[in-house]
């Protein structure tokens, strides 16, 4: 991978994960960056995964020859990018070691030394000079993490942006950025929109032509468009206009209900519908995709007086991630003792900005002409309802 002519790519791809982080289905598997700044000194920018220490460690000789680095700058201490911290200073006994206080602190937890004698702590709007390269550091607390740099050349106009900007899926398999950045950064990011705004106002002054983040490809173009973007996710705003239904079912009537409303919002041209069987498809996705649209549409049943337990988990995923300023509307089942609207609301009454629509559909057992009804008014009722989207 090409960055620019002094920044040299050192990353790696991990084709054997199957969860990132335990639970975010990576089919495509996930790319870990790591980054030279070749000048009269010498920065490596993160290291990268503990199962990929001798091949990152060859392609940190590869891009140097016999040349040795003057810095690590540590931007971001997960371990999928700082577990080689302890191994390239043992390569490399003269390197000194760049980072946040914070981060430092971390290193003692994780490698059980400060580096006390070789450690330069730096913090918002230091600067370190490489020689025609002049570094000025970010700070960017809760980006996802306390401890979190980022690192602008302002030469070469890049922004080393630690995990923002990143994605799923390996830097080897080419698919469309923004399918995977939108699931990683709702996922992974999403509760700590208010942080990334700052971080916005912060770098919006800067000329900014390349973002290395520490996942995903390197991108060089239309630079505008993916700030818009994380401008719209921080803000919780939604993305586009139309509507997605979640639906857990037990013997189908509730998939009925859900799939027969599908079909009539599409019936009257009513924006893009998306259907997720929470009980089977990828959670994360089903997640980020009530994030991107306006509209949201809940559909389960009662089970052992409570949700169903997939609906459970989805709401609590929305909640944890500061889900609003949509347009709701639920759909319930219950065979003796319907519940689930009344749940599902309480729950999700905490978010902010929330418009609930006025129509409740409410099954009991299996669907009746009253049903019918109420699903035919519940999408009348959702086509008329009008959320701005941030990109249309």
């Amino acid at each position: 991978m090409v960055v620019t002519d002094d920044i040299k790519y050192l990353g790696v791809n991990d084709h054997a994960i199957d969860l990132f982080e335990g639970m975010y289905p990576v089919p495509n598997g996930m790319a870990y960056n790591s980054y030279a700044i070749v000048d009269e000194k010498i920065a490596i920018v993160d290291t990268v995964d503990a199962e990929f220490t001798k091949q990152w460690l060859e392609n940190v000789r590869a891009a140097l020859g016999d040349k040795e680095p003057d810095y690590l700058i540590v931007q971001h201490m997960e371990p999928d990018h700082s577990a080689n911290i302890l191994h390239l200073a043992t390569a490399y006994p003269a390197m000194m070691i760049v980072a946040s206080a914070k981060a430092f602190s971390m290193m003692q937890n994780l490698f059980g030394t400060e580096f006390a004698d070789r450690r330069i702590v730096v913090s918002d709007g230091d600067k370190l000079s490489l020689g025609r390269h002049k570094l000025t550091f970010i700070a960017a607390p809760m980006v996802h993490w306390p401890e979190v740099l980022m690192t602008y050349d302002s030469t070469d106009k890049v922004l080393f942006s630690a995990d923002a900007f990143g994605k799923f899926g390996a830097n080897d398999v080419d698919e469309e950025w923004i399918h995977e950045a939108r699931r990683y950064y709702i996922g992974i990011v999403g509760k700590y929109g208010v942080y990334v705004q700052k971080l916005l106002k912060k770098v919006a002054d800067l000329d900014i032509q390349a973002i290395c983040s520490l996942h995903g490809t390197v991108l060089s173009e239309n630079i505008g468009y993916y700030l818009n973007l994380y401008n719209i996710w921080s803000g919780y705003v939604p993305e586009e206009n139309g509507a997605v239904i979640a639906y857990t079912s037990i013997y189908g009537n509730t998939k009925r209900a859900a799939l027969l409303l599908a079909e009539q919002l599409k019936e009257k041209g009513c924006e893009k519908v998306i259907v997720h069987d929470l009980a089977r498809c990828d959670m994360t996705e089903a997640v980020a995709d009530a994030f991107r649209f306006s509209k949201l549409v809940l559909a389960t049943t009662t089970y052992n007086a409570e949700l169903f337990p997939f609906m459970r988990e989805y709401i609590s995923s929305l909640t944890e991630r500061n889900f609003c300023n949509r347009t709701v509307a639920l759909v319930e089942n219950g065979g003796w003792a319907p519940i689930a609207a009344k749940l599902m609301r309480e729950r999700m009454e905490k978010c902010k900005g929330l418009t609930f629509t006025e129509t409740t559909v409410r099954i009991l057992s299996a669907l009746n002409e009253e049903n019918y009804a109420q699903i035919a008014a519940l999408a009348e009722e959702l086509c008329s309802s009008a959320i701005n989207a941030g990109v249309e």
